[in-house]
This record gives structure tokens, sequence and C-alpha cells, in this order.
């Protein structure tokens, strides 16, 4: 089917959204009348740049308040209308959206309301032009699409048909269903949005927090199954009111809608041929129903695990310390770039010098094991995700990267080797001169906590569910000593794979970090300690708290505490954490899960931050880490504290 988007999802000019839209990829675009009204480009203009640029110009919106009225008012309402055709004939549109009345109608009757369309019909159809009427979730008497197509109906007009909202038709609740009544075509146009599940005004609801689809909380491609089957042909089009998306840059949000429409049409097809009994088919085929098709891509590679995780920066020494002060082992230097790798069971860091200069570590990449790096890259692209370049040379691992919205580089490997230690990736054969890898107490990644601005949250979300097939449980908050800090866990359902995405207050740079799983935190911390680990100091105040809040012994506070240990008990499981202090903006933190416990205690976080703030507000230059010489290249560390 047929992409198109309505301008004011964008901020910019609307020359600027017409050449974003072009080149994110759609085929066509709504024009939102404030968008015309302010341009200094004549209606003409627009219509020959959208020609150039190879855009449609799908639909004129919105005309508002025209049924339902007086006959004095009905006169006016036609005048405007005439106005509103004419501007349409020079901009070439053929469509125009007619909102259900909400401010000037006087009564409620079906029989008015279409008796004064069909009257616009007749205008409109004089003009070469297409009425669709759309119930608006607050229309002061039509807010179901139901009773805006029975209007329509009764009209009776080939030039009058409705329009169908996602939004209008989800928020209130309605069953969307009814749709496959609606003959295909008197549908003529349809315009989707997600949205969060919220407890509030349905005006304010549309007006500021609609979202892209697959960012929400409701199921259109169930949806949009009901289109095709109502056999509906006309573009599948996104009109999204959102505060962040007006502000942020226009092509890249472009990018993130049409990565929107490509998903949902995928996974509408996906769900027509589970319906049809079709089963799974390959990337490519084309769902079909009512002479209706639905282009699909290949199938989500849900990762296995993590094959390392990358820290990069000019000098990665200081994170060698604390690697080894965590009980890691310098597993050796690549043969041919200045990479270095440390590892203990399951856990890889790969610490990054090329091509960093003046950076100071931070998180900058991570790998994935997949079943087929092949067809989860060509789902990316897809999805227009950016690649990743990774210059190789003959006998290295070229794996598949690309791009996550917050900049890390994600790479997939689906190359694996035996090894006396067990399964390792191939790739890690390319590194020499350091000790074999083992098994130790620290035995794989756990989770990585990735930051972000608060103008990519959204963004991210649908990279990692759309992309990998991460699932989203529910999003949480945080208070820190600047503000709230808000996270939403993507994961694998078996939780092989977990990444946190936080949006912290704005101007606070929080340190992203690594966590690291163990099999005796106790053990872990001890040793580290041992070798001059400095942990985040945890305050008494928490530890007073663990007892009112679990009723721990004197004996079990005091073992956390000389550990600078955190501590959380939920009916699944039990959970022990501790943090390193950042070095550079990356730090790591131990974990170890007890039972089946299998979130992150939240309840722990705000002491966290407020930690981190006081390392933060220390004098200059003072270091949390008690630093020992990092090994020569190509040399591992001493055994030992």
């Amino acid at each position: 089917m047929r992409r198109s988007i309505a301008t004011v999802c964008l901020s910019g000019s609307l020359e600027d959204k017409l050449h974003a839209c072009a080149d994110a990829g759609f085929d066509g675009v709504e024009i939102f009348e404030p968008d015309l009204v302010v341009t200094d480009r004549s209606p003409e203009e627009i219509r020959a740049l959208a020609d150039r640029l190879g855009l449609s110009l799908d639909l004129y919106q919105p005309f508002r308040d025209f049924e339902g009225v007086g006959p004095g008012q009905l006169e006016d309402n036609l005048r405007r209308a005439r106005a509103r055709f004419e501007t349409m004939r020079r901009l070439g549109v053929g469509t125009v959206l007619v909102c259900s009345n909400v401010a000037t109608a006087t009564t409620g009757s079906d029989e008015v309301a279409a008796e004064q369309l069909r009257h616009l019909g007749d205008l409109a159809a004089s003009y070469g032009v297409r009425v669709a009427y759309e119930a608006l979730a607050w229309g002061r008497y039509v807010d179901d699409y139901r009773r805006s197509w029975e209007i329509a109906r009764l009209a009776d007009h080939e030039a009058v048909g409705v329009c169908l909202d996602s939004f209008h038709i989800l928020s209130r609740g309605h069953d969307p269903a009814g749709i496959e009544e609606i003959p295909g075509e008197k549908i003529f146009f349809v315009q989707l949005a997600d949205a969060p599940a919220l407890t509030m005004d349905v005006l304010s609801w549309s007006r500021h927090h609609r979202l892209f689809p697959g960012e929400g909380a409701w199921d259109l491609g169930r949806f949009v199954t009901h289109l095709v089957r109502a056999g509906y042909t006309g573009p599948l089009s996104l009109e999204v009111f959102n505060d962040v998306f007006r502000q942020t840059d226009t092509r890249r949000t472009a990018r993130h809608a049409l990565r929107s429409l490509v998903w949902l049409e995928d996974r509408a097809a996906r769900l027509l041929a589970d319906d049809d009994g079709a089963g799974d088919g390959s990337a490519g085929e084309r769902a079909t129903a009512a002479g209706v098709a639905l282009d699909r891509i290949a199938d989500v590679d849900v990762p296995t695990g993590y094959d390392y995780v990358e820290i990069k920066a000019e000098d990665t020494g200081e994170v060698e310390v604390v690697l080894d002060q965590l009980g890691l082992s310098f597993r050796g230097q690549h043969r041919t770039k200045p990479v270095r790798l440390w590892s203990s069971g399951g856990a890889r860091i790969v610490l990054n010098e090329q091509h960093a200069r003046d950076l100071k570590p931070h998180l900058a990449g991570i790998g994935l094991g997949v079943a087929d790096a092949g067809a989860a890259s060509d789902r990316a692209r897809a999805l227009a995700v950016r690649a990743a370049p990774r210059r190789t040379q003959a006998g290295e691992a070229d794996l598949a990267g690309f791009v996550a919205p917050s900049g890390l580089e994600v790479f997939l490997n689906d190359r694996r080797t035996e090894t006396d230690a067990g399964p390792e990736p191939a790739w890690a054969a390319e590194f020499h001169r350091g000790r074999p890898g083992g098994a130790g107490e620290i035995a794989g990644i756990d989770h990585v906590n990735v930051s972000h601005g608060w103008d990519t949250h959204d963004e991210a979300v649908l990279f990692w569910t759309t992309v990998l097939g991460l699932e989203r449980p529910t999003a949480t908050e945080a208070a820190g000593p600047q503000g709230l800090v808000r996270s939403q866990v993507v994961r694998t359902r078996d939780g092989a794979v977990r990444i946190s995405l936080n949006v912290g207050p704005v101007a606070v740079s929080h340190p992203q970090h690594v966590a690291l799983a163990c099999t005796d935190i106790f053990e872990v911390a001890r040793r580290a300690q041992d070798r001059g680990l400095r942990r985040v100091p945890v305050p008494d105040n928490y530890y007073d708290d663990l007892r009112a809040r679990f009723g721990l012994d004197d004996a079990t506070l005091d073992r956390l505490r000389d550990h600078q240990l955190m501590y959380d008990r939920s009916a699944a499981g039990e959970f022990w954490h501790f943090y390193t202090p950042p070095v550079g903006r990356v730090c790591f933190e131990v974990v170890q899960r007890g039972g089946a416990y299998d979130v992150y205690a939240g309840d722990n976080t705000p002491v966290l931050l407020a930690a981190q703030d006081r390392l933060d507000r220390e004098a200059a230059g003072a270091s949390g880490t008690t630093r020992r010489r990092p090994p020569p290249a190509g040399r591992p560390p001493a055994a030992g504290p």
C-alpha cells in the first residue's frame, strides 16, 4: 500500500517537510492547512515542488465545523468550502478532510447532517474534489466512526465518504472490526496514530501524546487488517500530533515515521497470513485480502544473547584497571587494530582506542548473537536503519552492523566456534597474546544501560522492538537530585538480552553502565575491594530502610554494608548489586539474581543517582578508583591482588 504522512507530524517549513518526506521514502503527504497558510510559496509552487520530489498530495486538512448547523451558518460554511476547494485545485489535491462539528452544530440529526454533506458533495464534485468525513473523538454529536459512516451512507453522494482515524476510534474504545462493514470504495482516507495508555481528556491526549505505530499501547496491525478486509486501497497515512516530533530534526523524524509504517505493514501482513492459515512466509511475500496487497519484510531474528560490549576512548587504561579489579581476564590485543578484549565466562568487554582522539570512555557498541545475521541485516535495511561501517581485513569476521538512535553501534554475529572453555564467537580468535578464556564469578552480561536524549526516546523504543523484536515491559521513573529519570527496558522474553533505555533531566549526563552477572557477589566484592576497587558509596540510611522494608537481621545488614551492596526482594526471588564509580561516561554494575527475580531493583535507583551526584560534586580530579598501572599492550596483568 502507498505510504503517506501529514505535514503536521514534522518540524520546519512546508518546503523542509516535503524534502524530508521524499528523502525518507514516502509516496505522498497530507497538507496541513496552517503549513500552507504560513509559507510564502504559492499553491502552484508547492504543487510543482511535490511533483519534482515524486510526492503526491493526498489530502487537504482540516475543514472544521460544517454539518449540523442552521441555514445561515450553512451558507457561510459553503462559502468557506468554495475558497478551500479553489486552493485545493491550485494544489492539485483531490480529497478534503471534513471533521465532525465541534463548535457550531445545533442539531444532532443524522438526516440534517447527511443532507448538508450532500450539498457539500455537490460543490466538491464541481471542483473534482472528494469529501472524507471524519468522526472526531470529541465531536459535539458525532464522535463514533460508525455514526460518521451512517451519515455518509445517508448522504448517498459519490463525492462523500469517510476518513477513518485510528486515534479517534481506539481512544474512545470503539471496536474497529466494524470497519469491515464499510464498503472499501467509501473509505476515502485513513489516518494512523498510536498512543500511550493514558487517563486524561481525549482532546489533550490527541493534541500532545500521539505516537507513531509500534510505540504505543494499541494493536494497529489488527486495525490495518480490518481496512484491508474492507477493500480499502488508498494510502496508509500518519497523523501524529506530538510535542517532541514538532521540535526534532525534520529528516530524522521523517525516517523514524517511515520505519513505523514499514513495520506496521509487515505486522498486518503477518496477521492476515496467520488468520488465513498461511503460516510464516519469506521476505518479500505479499499478504492479500479483498484484493489488497501488503508487503512483508524479513522475519525478525530475536537475539540469543550478548557477544560483547564495546567501550571506546582515547585511553582505556582506567577501564582496564576496573575490569581487572572485578576479576575479568585480559584476553589479548587484536591482531590489526588498537582494540583489546577482556572476559570472564560469557562476559566480553572490548576496549577500542581506534579513531578515539579526545574521547573519554563511553559505551560505543554491543555485539549480539543471532541465528542468521544476513536475514537480520535485511530486516534492518528494510526498516531504513543506518548501517554501521566497519573496516575488516582478510580473514577477519565481517559483522553486520547498524546504528541505534542513541548512536550506539549494534553488530550481529551468527558464527561461533567450540573451545576448551565452551562455544565462543568466532571473532574472539582474532585476539592474541592474552590469557585463555575461562569461567570466574563473573558469568556474563546481565543488561546494558543506554542513555539518550528526550528527543530520541520514542524512536529508540521503536528501533529495538521492530528491528530486533525485543519486548517492551512497562516504563518506570526514578527521582534523582536533578529531576526524574525515565526508564524503558527492552528485552528478549528469556532475558538473554536486556537493555535499559534511560532519559534523564535536560543538561544532566548520567553515566551509562554495563551490568555484569555473577555467581557469588560477596566474593566478587571482597576480591575487588582487596584489589583496590572503590564502590559507589551507599549511605547508612539505606540499610536502615532495608531493615524496615524486608526485616533483615543485623548480620545480613552488616554483611551488605561491609561490601556496599544493595538489595531487593520480590515474590520471585532476591537481587544483590553494587556499582563502580564512573570512568569517563561509563560505569559497571555487578549483579546476582536469586530464584526467578527478573526486574531491576527500581527502588534502589534514587540511592544510586544521589550517590553518583555526590561523586560528581567531589573536587576536580578526584578519582573513584584506586588505579593500578594498566598492562602493556599484549601482556596480561599480574594475577591476584
